[in-house]
């Protein structure tokens, strides 16, 4: 039985579909004090309407900003991580980055 797994009384096992966490915590990134002239990172998920809506958003957004650069990115699928090296370099070319589920 592993440690996902349950056994109620009877015999019976029941699947927990909680899991365990097993990520380290870590502190939030500093609050940035303005975000006219940032680069901005934008990570689509890769779902349905994800793009669409990060469009808009990033539309929005220069509606009242600038920004310096505006660089877009996108997973390899939405049900799973980022790659490391992806998000590697997102963290290298950005000051801040949004990201959305287009459901």
């Amino acid at each position: 039985m592993t440690s996902s797994e349950r056994r109620l009384p009877g015999g019976r096992i029941v699947y927990d579909p909680r899991g365990t966490v097993t990520a380290e915590p870590r502190e939030l990134a500093a609050r940035l004090e303005m975000l006219d002239g940032v680069r901005l990172g934008v990570l689509d998920n890769t779902k349905w309407n994800a793009s669409k809506l990060l469009r808009r958003v990033v539309a929005g957004l220069e509606a009242g900003l600038t920004f310096a650069q505006v660089n877009f990115y996108d997973k390899e699928s939405f049900s799973w991580p980022g790659a490391a090296d992806l998000l590697d370099r997102i963290a290298a070319e950005n000051d801040a980055v949004i990201t959305a589920i287009g459901d």
